[in-house]
């Protein structure tokens, strides 16, 4: 009930936040859209191969698409971002999952004072596509296990171009963990056997991009952070993302990506001790880095 609840009072505020600034008159040629998809292949094929190693196959596609309006007083970002990998080690071995997200964010802002001062309302969604699978072969993730919903209100400053810091004083986080077993288990933080968990917090966002820091080379760098009024609060959640992009020619990219997770709800196993005995599990720092070179397309504005 507490989950309904808290889920409602925020979508409420979120939708008359809308309703003010969609009252504003809305004009289809303030409209910047478009947005890049890339892909990322290798192969290492050995034969004979006296220093040893094994044959693999690993494929990576990512896409991202963003519609954005500003007029006057108003600014409205929408963005779709979805990526997805494959890693094949050997003739046998199964495939294995390096990469799935899929992360729909919209904000809209209405300006306050000056040009860089905005009152503002954020709609975060991630999830992934698939099952995720451990060493041992148990499924520990899957499509809306879990699925985050982050719906915010508060100010978004954005003293230049390159940088914008949104602090929403109020925040609702919504985790589901739609397969039921993983729910059972507790997964993600919600209850044992409850397929959904509601948080009341604040939200902070920090987000930086440099174009052409160096000749044909971006960096972005996005950090997140939450912490829940109801349960430890000042206990905070960590979302990082960075990613270096250095553009060879009109196609071809390099791309380095990094990601640095720490949410107290999610309990990752520790592994075994010295004398063959399970530690368990607990909240660590997860840490993702992605190198490749690939394909790179533009469209839309962004061409």
């Amino acid at each position: 009930m507490r989950n309904k609840t808290v889920l409602l009072a925020i979508l409420g505020i979120f939708a008359i936040n809308i309703s003010i600034i969609q009252a504003q008159e809305v004009d289809t040629t303030y409209w910047l859209k478009g947005g890049v998809t890339t892909l990322t292949f290798s192969q290492v094929n050995l034969t004979n191969w006296a220093s040893g190693g094994n044959n693999n196959i690993s494929m990576n596609g990512y896409f991202n698409v963003f519609a954005n309006y500003t007029k006057a007083k108003v600014s409205w970002t929408n963005n779709l971002e979805m990526g997805y990998g494959v890693v094949k080690q050997g003739l046998d071995a199964a495939p294995q999952k390096t990469d799935d997200i899929i992360i729909a964010t919209t904000q809209i802002g209405y300006k306050l004072r000056g040009e860089k001062l905005y009152w503002s309302s954020l709609l975060d969604f991630r999830t992934q596509f698939y099952q995720g699978i451990d060493a041992e072969g148990n499924v520990i993730s899957d499509f809306m296990s879990p699925g985050y919903l982050l719906v915010a209100t508060g100010l978004d400053w954005r003293p230049s171009p390159v940088l914008s810091v949104t602090y929403a004083p109020v925040t609702g986080k919504f985790t589901f963990v739609a397969d039921q077993e993983l729910a059972n288990e507790g997964a993600f933080g919600v209850d044992e056997g409850k397929t959904s968990r509601a948080e009341l917090g604040s939200f902070l966002k920090v987000k930086l991009q440099l174009d052409n820091v160096v000749k044909n080379v971006s960096i972005g760098s996005k950090l997140e952070l939450f912490s829940n009024y109801l349960d430890n609060f000042g206990n905070v959640d960590v979302n990082w993302q960075n990613i270096v992009a250095m553009k060879v020619n009109s196609f071809l990219t390099v791309n380095w990506q990094t990601q640095l997770i720490y949410d107290d709800d999610i309990k990752i196993a520790s592994g075994i001790n010295l004398a063959g005995e399970s530690i368990g599990s607990r909240p660590r720092t997860q840490f993702k880095s992605v190198f490749g070179v690939g394909l790179s397309f533009k469209f839309g504005d962004l061409k």
